[in-house]
């Protein structure tokens, strides 16, 4: 029988063809998948609220009404008031976008210093025990606790806030960025690449770090969540984005001294911080059964 010649061209496009299948085929398994569907849903519509804080918010969040003090739900106001009679809708919806804003920041930034810490210490074999050293000794602390500790040297703002959780956080993220590369640098496609003489940066960025993603998005997703109920922590105690800045800390703090006349203050936002958190976790979980199967298949057989 006579050979097939397979072209350099052909050998592309059946590669692009496999990656356009893998990616189709990924997405379906994710949009069927009920937590990331449900989550997903949920988180959607707490950032639309953020996006479209100014249309949406039926009041201005810092106005003052000294003759709608306290209001309990009604018409005029859904959530009711505070105790300087601003519309606590209107302060949750605003809220929101800080908490939001604070995470998304807090995700990036972990997320840029945990994979450069990660893929260092998983790549350059000697830097490995240096680098896991700093890392074991962050982790030492309780996350919220160190992130506390930080916010409060650095003083109240939302910026230090950011630095604080991103402080905090990072070394859970280089760990499991880490574990990643230890497991991707040993795989023979990557040895066929260092042997056929291929740079370091080559290797770390198109083989390593693009397959070490999955896994570094999934902890993403939990950080994002955990940077809104920290960032509600800190606002809480008084050292995160200072008042009267609507963050739902600040308005759950405010209205601790209500709980018993005006429950509604607090309860609200506490909610609100519920919902993203809650969204977030689902959307977490689905990501994490999408990208490891036998994670599903361990839940359903069990």
């Amino acid at each position: 029988m006579a050979s097939v010649e397979v072209t350099p061209d052909q050998m592309r496009a059946d590669i692009r063809r496999a990656r356009t299948r893998a990616r189709v085929q990924f997405l379906r398994r994710l949009v069927r998948h009920r937590s990331f569907l449900i989550g997903g849903v949920l988180f959607s519509c707490i950032v639309a609220l953020a996006l479209f804080a100014d249309l949406i918010a039926p009041y201005e969040p810092n106005k003052n009404n000294f003759r709608a003090l306290l209001m309990p739900p009604s018409a005029a106001h859904w959530f009711g008031t505070d105790g300087y009679g601003r519309d606590i809708l209107s302060r949750v919806i605003h809220g929101t976008r800080v908490s939001l804003q604070i995470g998304v920041s807090v995700v990036v930034l972990t997320g840029l210093f945990g994979a450069a810490l990660g893929l260092l210490a998983g790549y350059v074999r000697w830097l490995d025990n240096v680098l896991m050293r700093v890392m074991d000794g962050l982790m030492a602390f309780p996350g919220v606790l160190l992130a506390i500790a930080l916010a409060a040297a650095l003083g109240p703002s939302a910026m230090n806030a950011v630095i604080a959780l991103t402080v905090a956080f990072t070394p859970r993220t280089a760990r499991v960025v880490r574990s990643s590369v230890l497991v991707i640098r040993e795989l023979p496609y990557v040895e066929a690449a260092v042997a056929a003489g291929a740079g370091h940066l080559r290797i770390i960025f198109r083989y390593i770090l693009a397959n070490a993603l999955s896994p570094l998005i999934v902890q993403l997703t939990f950080v994002f969540a955990v940077s809104i109920l920290s960032e509600a922590i800190l606002s809480f105690l008084g050292v995160g984005p200072p008042p009267p800045a609507p963050s739902l800390g600040n308005i759950i703090a405010e209205g601790r001294n209500y709980l018993q006349d005006a429950p509604w203050i607090a309860f609200f936002p506490g909610l609100a911080i519920a919902a993203s958190v809650l969204g977030l976790n689902l959307m977490g979980d689905g990501l994490r059964d999408v990208t490891d199967p036998r994670l599903s298949q361990g839940r359903s057989s069990g």
